[in-house]
Order: C-alpha cells, then structure tokens, then sequence
C-alpha cells in the first residue's frame, strides 16, 4: 500500500509517500510559500528531483501540486493517483479526546476544530490539510495522528496545574505535552536496542530541535513531559522561552503596557536561544560562535543544557530507574557539546558517557555513547515521525 504522510501549516506543505508494509520511502517534497507572491515546490524520488517556483494560491492548489509531482511527468514515482491506498495526518493537539491515532470522519473533523483553541497556531492549519485532502482524495482512508495521544497516559499528579479545579473542569487547562509521535518512536527503537520489551524499560527521551521537549516513560507509557497547556512550556527552545515565572506577564503588562499579543510574539518567537544570545536561535551558529570565545553564545547554550539536565534531573527521581536516556531530533541527534553539557555531573545518577564515543556519532545513525561505568545507558536515536505516522496509518487502514 502506498501511504501519504501530510504535515500541514499555515504557509506549507510537507509530505513523503512511503510503500507499505517495508516503510521504504518512495518520495518525500514541500510546498512553501502558500499565499505569498512567489511559492516553492520540490520532491525527492528515485524518479527524479523537481523544483518549480510558482504562485500557490491557497492549500488546495498546493495539494493540486503536491498530486501533480507525484503522478505527473517522467519524474512521478506514481502512475495514477489512485496508487495512493491512505493519507495520514499530523494533528498538534487532540486534547483529551484522542489517546490514539483514529480514521478520520466527521466527527474528528470536528473535535479538532475544538480543540483549535488549545492550538491555535497549529490545529487550524492541520485541519485545513484534512478537509483538503478528503477533498482531492474523498475515497480514500485518512488518518490523524495527534503530537498529545502519547502523553495521555500520564497521572492527575503530572498533567494537573495548582489552579482552581473549575478551570480544569470548564477549560481543559492542563498539561498535555507534545512531540509525542516522536517520544513514541524513538522509546520503541530504545527498547530495542536495549533487547526489552517495550512495557518493561523506563526511558527519559530528549527531543532537542528549535522545539524541544522532555519525556519520562515507565514502562513504556509516557508519564510526564515537559510541555505544557501549549508547547511553550518546559524547556528552552530556538525562540520560545521555555519555564518562565508567570508573575513576569503580568510585570510586563504593567510596566512595559505590552498587550497579550505583543507578549504572547514575545515569548514564543523573540525569546529562547533568540533571545539570550541576541544573534540566532540555531545551535549551529551558536557553537561556532562560542568556538570563536563569543561570551552571548556561551551564555545561550549553557543556560539551554542546563535546562535539560534540571529536567533528566527530576525525571530520575521521578522514574526511580532509568534504564537508557535518549537524545534525538536535529539537535540531539547532530550536536555532540549538547550532550556532553546536558550530562555533565550526572555521573552521581548513573550516567556518564564516553566523549569517544560521543563525538564519533554517525548521522542518522543509532548509537550507544555510554561509558562503560555508565548504569544507564545514554543512546542516540534518529527520529522518524513520519515513518510513525505511516505505520499506524497502514495499520488502520489495510482493515477500513
């Protein structure tokens, strides 16, 4: 079966098309620039590469492309755009609704629009990308796969903020955590390289990319997670703030007479490694600057691990054993001084890795940089969301 993973926002369009069962990927593309003057859109096949810049007017003309590349001209991987068995979706926020990824009818449809006001950065676009595709595709089984189902499974005593209980009960306010198709996949590929079964290991796993998030499994379920209500909660990020005293709303309110807007612009998209280093929320840069003695850099990137380790810190004594942590996403994956900052003085919990090791990983490859005194090993995994969201979308629909 041919699968086609759909990962929509408000001004793009990311896909890959995998052959399923064997999840081998036939060909992976984007569409930029939705809306704008000029739009971009490429695609990745054995079949060719293709590159046109154009007008793309709206998201249903950027699936008109999306269809087009793949079906039509000598580099389309498919021959008819009937090949295509089902579409999965990445869906940001199902709030408590979903615990795991469902077909997707009416009723869906309309629980993430609800659910539109906890996300509303991300479910509207994500929704937009369901209605256009059941559109272009209305035989064919769509799926979504919600970033939150992961973390359903944590306890009143996690996923509870010290507010007024009517808020929870009116509102919904609670944490919900995200990034949970990648904490899901890469916990399976660290259970496997720990030859365990899944429900038998506790992790701690390190999403670290311009977002971030951290999550404590036991037993394979997901226990607590870093991100909050929203995703700007937890950590610190490319350009969100990350735990912040609340009070310091209010401060800016009052003293700064900032609106919400301008605070909410603030704290997600001018703070973070943005704003501590006032020159750039890539690590990348970060670390040739502070290679070159630039003291903002520095500063960026010890106060971004020092985060992390807090949170391995407290996952510990909330998990008890911790039988791997794991690093992934672009920057866990890619960058050896984050590890090796985020572990330093671990070594009094049972983690210590061997700096050899460390920075000899391989790109995309799945390593264990453990040090051999190490009581829990330290693991760095490739995620793979949308090989994820292939999986369970060829899981529900070979019986629709």
């Amino acid at each position: 079966m041919k699968v086609l993973v759909l990962n929509v926002g408000s001004s793009s369009i990311k896909y890959q098309l995998f052959d399923m069962p064997s999840g081998e990927v036939a060909a992976k593309g984007k569409v930029e620039r939705i809306g704008e003057p000029m739009g971009i859109v490429e695609q990745k096949s054995k079949a060719g590469d293709i590159r046109v810049e154009e007008k793309v007017a709206d998201h249903g003309v950027g699936l008109d492309r999306v269809i087009e590349c793949l079906t039509r001209g000598d580099k389309a991987p498919l021959k008819s755009v009937n090949e295509i068995g089902a579409v999965g979706h990445r869906v940001v926020h199902g709030g408590e609704k979903f615990t795991k990824t469902v077909l997707i009818d009416d009723e869906v449809v309309a629980e993430v629009q609800a659910n539109s006001e906890l996300a509303p950065l991300h479910n509207p676009p994500n929704l937009l990308g369901i209605k256009v595709a059941r559109g272009h595709l209305p035989k064919v089984p769509q799926v979504a796969v919600f970033d939150t189902a992961f973390h359903q499974t944590m306890p009143e005593t996690a996923y509870l903020y010290a507010v007024p209980m009517s808020l929870y009960h009116e509102l919904k306010v609670r944490r919900y955590g995200f990034h949970g198709t990648s904490h899901r996949y890469v916990a399976a590929r660290g259970a496997a390289m720990l030859t365990k079964p899944l429900e038998k290991v506790n992790l701690i796993t390190c999403h670290l990319g311009n977002g971030s998030s951290i999550a404590a499994i036991r037993d394979g379920k997901s226990v607590d997670t870093s991100m909050g209500l929203t995703p700007l909660e937890g950590l610190v990020m490319g350009t969100r703030s990350g735990d912040i005293d609340p009070a310091i709303i209010f401060y800016l309110g009052r003293v700064k007479k900032m609106t919400n807007r301008e605070i909410d612009d603030l704290l997600n998209k001018k703070s973070g490694l943005l704003g501590l280093s006032g020159k750039s929320n890539d690590v990348r840069e970060l670390e040739t600057l502070r290679e070159k003695g630039d003291k903002d850099a520095t500063r960026a990137l010890d106060v971004f691990t020092y985060r992390i380790k807090k949170y391995i810190g407290s996952y510990t004594a909330a998990l008890g054993r911790v039988d791997a942590l794991v690093f992934t996403a672009g920057i866990g994956e890619n960058s050896p001084l984050v590890r090796s900052l985020a572990c330093a003085g671990l070594d009094v919990m049972g983690v210590s890795i061997d700096q050899a090791k460390n920075s000899g990983v391989v790109r995309g490859r799945e390593t264990d940089i453990s040090s051999t005194n190490s009581r829990s090993r330290v693991l760095v995994i490739p995620t793979d969301e949308e090989k994820m969201i292939a999986s369970d979308t060829y899981a529900l629909a070979k019986n629709s």
